[in-house]
Parts: structure tokens; C-alpha cells; sequence
């Protein structure tokens, strides 16, 4: 470069430039940088690689609100009128363990081991007397004649009187239901229903899911509800039973496979016969107060003699599916009526079943399961009552004339299946309604008449009794806990 040639301004900036550039050297500041530069850049590198990837968290959905009835919370139905258990022990009786109906996967109540102590001394006071009162009046009737057949060693003979032979007729319009014939005797839905078959007293004792067994004296004083709760079981309570010359003993089943004895004698509640298998349903032929009938499992029929041991006499696989009731004709102990979820119900003669192949005698088909089947009081006929919106009526020789009559039968979830029974003779048949009535069906007519219906009526009536000697009065259990009773004016 030409010096000579450059203003003065340009060579004072070139002997900046040198002179800064003899200072950088003397400081080494170049290699620095570099070596500083190298170091940043190898840290980068080494971060870079050993970085882990933090965890994805899953991904957290909002709850979804499932809105739940009152029944599936394990809550009563709120009842404003009527006798019976109080708000506060239903309470404490839904805190206390879960039942069946609780959800999948919750364990059933734990109940006491060995026979359940009965300490109420009302309550058996009541039960002896009217015990005492039904021995009496059987006693009076028994004759010369019943004595035990020989050729079945293992059947007792007694005689008890049919209510076939219950006189007079009732006046459907004079039926009615008082707020005083009202009580909630549970906490859960009841599946069956039985009067006591006694002529003094008023007594109903009913069976629910949760395995209970509750008593309502009707004619209880005023000071009392009149009403006893017990807890025997801890599975559905499928079939009840009350001996009509002994009534101090009740014979009760459940989905649990248990049998149980409530024995007020001995003032306890006792298990005499355990299965593995479910049993759906509990039948004692008349006359024969040793034996047992039960439907157990998978549309087996068991007969126990309670005197032979602890396993069944015998065993009829009649149906492909769980037998629902069985019925026996007042009039021929000998044939027994059998309903099924197999969609059938069916005749059979108890002298030619076979063990391997049984026969029935007749068999009426339904298009879905059928809840019942039960003889009229008179023995001639038989009505059924099946999902598929029909009752099934069977009368003439040999049940061989049959009619279908229309009912709507489809029925909630939270209530018994509707099953129709007879009144106090041929003449009619009462089922429930899901209007929250109680529907009439005329066998003459083959139709509804008329349908019972009250202001009391807070709920839907599903499973019926009506009093073996008081014409004109029916009880209807509902899937509350509930029982309505109408009587005739």
C-alpha cells in the first residue's frame, strides 16, 4: 500500500489498527476466544444428548355425572301417609351392609353365623297364639280318616281346608284401601307375599331382595306399627311358607341356596338346607308337611323329606331354565303346575315323572319367560302370566281349553315381575298395572273388568295375596317395601 499516497486520517486509523492488533496478540485474547468458543459449543452438544424426555402425563377426563334413582342409590321412596317403619330405621337400615342389589364387585352382608335369635316377645306372643288358635280349629276338623298311607312311609298326612270352600262371593266396587291398611314393613323390593291362614287375626309376612322377612299384624294396637323386621337371609327371599296347622313355623328360601326355619317355639330363625345352586322357588304339596318342593338351579325340581336327611329324595330336571313358581291342585296333591323362564309352563302328574325322561301332561308355550303359573281355587283351571304381554287361562277335561288374554306385563326394573293370582274362587284374577292399579280379569269374559285404584296409592302393586278365608281381602307389596291391603265393605 502506498503511505505516501494516504491522507493523514487514513494513516492515523491504520496506526490504530496495528498497534491494537500488537495489543491483542500480547494478550493471547484470539486463542482465548477460540478456546472458550469450542468449550460452549461442546457443552451444547454433550446437554443435547444426555437430555431425557420428561414423562407424558395421561390424559385426565372430566368425570361423567351419571344421574341415579333413588332405588339404585339405595334410598326408600319418600312416603308421606301410611303405618309402618319410620324414615330413621330405614335409614339405618340402608348404612348398615350392602344387599344384593348393590353394584358389581361389593361384597354381600355378612350375617351372623348359626341359627338368628328372635327376642321380640310381642312378636312371638303373637305368632304362638295364633298358632295355638289354627291347631284348635284343625283339630276340630280332623277325623277318623286321616291317617298316614302306608305306602309313602315318609309322607304325614293332615287335613286343612281348602279355599275352594271359602263361601260367598265379593263385591268388586266395595273394595277398597284405607290409609290405615297401608305400611312399608321393609326397606327393599318385595318378592313375595303371604296372609297367614288364619280366620281371627290379620298377619302378612313378606320377603324381600335384601333377604329380609318382615311381619305385619294388621290388628296391632295403636301404640305399636305392628310391625317386625328380620334378616335371615342375605340373598333375595324367593319363596315363603306357613304351615296352616302350625303356624309358629315358616319355611323360607332364597337366591342363595339357603332354606331357612323360623321356628318361634324355639324363638329362632334356622338354616336346614344349604345348596350351591340357586333356589327360585318353594312349594309344599298338600297334605305332605314333611316335604319340601323347590326349584333349584337350572330348571331342576328337588323334593326333600325333612325327616330323610340333609340331601333331597328326589330330583326331576323338568325344565331348561330356573323354575319360577310351583303349584300344587287342592283338589289331586298328585298334580303339580310348574312355570319357567324357558317360556313354558306345564302340568305334570308326581305318580309318572320319570327321573330320566319326565312327561308332562300338558304344556302351554309363551313366546318369553313365564313368572307363574297357579291352580284356581277350585282346582279346574290354571292361569299363567308371561313377559310377552299375556295371561294364559286353562280350564275344561285335561286343561285342554286355552285362552290368551292381553296384560301389558313389561315392568321396571326396580319392581317384581307382575303375576297374576286368584281371588276367593274362579271367577277372577287380580294383577297389577304399571298405572299403579290393580287390574281385574274376568275368566267368564276373558278380559279386564275393572281395575282398582286409589289416591293412597303411592306406587306400582307387583305381587299379590289374597286371604285364604276373608273374602274381599287382598294385599298388594310394591318395590318400595310397601303393602296395600284392600278390604271389602
Amino acid at each position: 500500500m502506498d503511505l505516501q499516497n494516504l491522507t493523514d486520517y487514513e494513516r492515523r486509523r491504520l496506526e490504530n489498527i496495528r498497534r491494537n492488533n500488537e495489543m491483542v496478540a500480547s494478550l493471547k485474547l484470539h486463542s482465548k476466544a477460540a478456546a472458550l468458543s469450542e468449550e460452549a459449543k461442546r457443552r451444547r452438544v454433550e446437554s443435547k444428548s444426555n437430555k431425557v424426555s420428561p414423562k407424558k402425563k395421561p390424559k385426565t377426563e372430566s368425570p361423567i355425572v351419571i344421574r341415579r334413582s333413588l332405588r339404585t342409590r339405595g334410598l326408600p321412596p319418600d312416603f308421606s301417609s301410611g303405618n309402618g317403619l319410620k324414615d330413621e330405621f330405614v335409614e339405618s337400615m340402608i348404612k348398615g351392609p350392602k344387599s344384593p342389589s348393590t353394584p358389581e364387585g361389593s361384597k354381600s352382608p355378612s350375617l351372623p353365623e348359626g341359627p338368628l335369635s328372635i327376642r321380640d316377645r310381642v312378636f312371638l306372643d303373637k305368632i304362638l297364639g295364633v298358632s295355638k288358635e289354627s291347631q284348635l280349629r284343625n283339630s276340630d276338623k280332623c277325623s277318623a280318616d286321616d291317617e298316614v298311607d302306608e305306602k309313602k312311609p315318609l309322607d304325614c298326612l293332615i287335613k286343612r281346608e281348602s279355599r275352594g270352600g271359602v263361601e260367598g262371593s265379593v263385591d268388586l266396587g266395595s273394595m277398597t284401601l284405607n290409609a290405615e291398611n297401608i305400611a312399608r314393613i321393609m326397606p327393599g323390593r318385595i318378592m313375595n307375599l303371604r296372609f297367614f291362614p288364619c280366620i281371627d287375626s290379620t298377619m302378612i309376612v313378606a320377603g324381600d331382595k335384601s333377604g329380609h322377612i318382615g311381619f305385619w299384624d294388621v290388628d296391632c294396637e295403636k301404640e305399636r306399627d305392628g310391625v317386625f323386621l328380620y334378616q335371615p337371609h342375605k340373598d333375595p327371599v324367593s319363596g315363603i311358607l306357613i304351615q296352616e296347622f302350625s303356624q309358629s313355623k315358616i319355611f323360607t328360601s332364597c337366591y342363595g341356596g339357603s332354606i331357612q326355619l323360623m321356628d318361634a317355639e324355639k324363638e329362632v330363625f334356622d338354616k336346614i338346607y344349604s345348596s350351591e345352586s340357586a333356589i327360585f322357588s318353594l312349594s309344599q304339596r298338600p297334605n305332605y308337611v314333611n316335604c319340601l318342593y323347590f326349584g333349584e338351579g337350572n330348571g331342576g325340581l328337588n323334593l326333600w323329606d325333612m325327616r330323610a336327611g340333609k340331601e333331597p329324595s328326589s330330583s326331576w330336571p323338568l325344565h331348561e331354565y330356573r323354575i319360577n313358581t310351583i303349584d300344587f291342585n287342592i283338589n289331586n296333591p298328585n298334580i303339580m303346575a310348574t312355570s319357567s323362564s324357558d317360556a313354558t309352563a306345564c302340568i305334570w302328574d308326581l305318580r309318572k315323572i320319570d327321573s330320566d325322561k319326565p312327561k308332562t301332561l300338558k304344556t302351554v308355550s309363551h313366546a318369553r319367560a313365564v313368572h307363574s303359573a297357579y291352580f284356581s281355587p277350585s282346582g279346574s283351571s290354571l292361569a299363567t302370566t308371561s313377559v310377552e304381554n299375556k295371561v294364559g287361562l286353562l280350564g275344561g277335561v285335561n286343561f285342554e281349553d286355552l285362552s290368551m288374554i292381553y296384560h301389558e306385563n313389561h315392568m321396571c326394573r326396580w319392581i317384581s315381575s307382575f303375576r297374576a293370582i286368584w281371588g276367593w274362587d274362579d271367577s277372577y284374577l287380580f294383577i297389577g298395572n304399571m298405572k299403579r292399579g290393580v287390574d281385574i280379569i274376568s275368566t267368564a269374559c276373558r278380559k279386564t273388568v275393572m281395575t282398582l285404584q286409589s289416591a293412597h296409592m303411592s306406587a306400582i302393586p307387583c305381587r299379590f295375596s289374597a286371604h285364604p278365608y276373608k273374602v274381599g281381602m287382598l294385599a298388594g307389596a310394591t318395590g318400595g317395601g310397601q303393602i296395600y291391603m284392600w278390604k271389602s265393605c
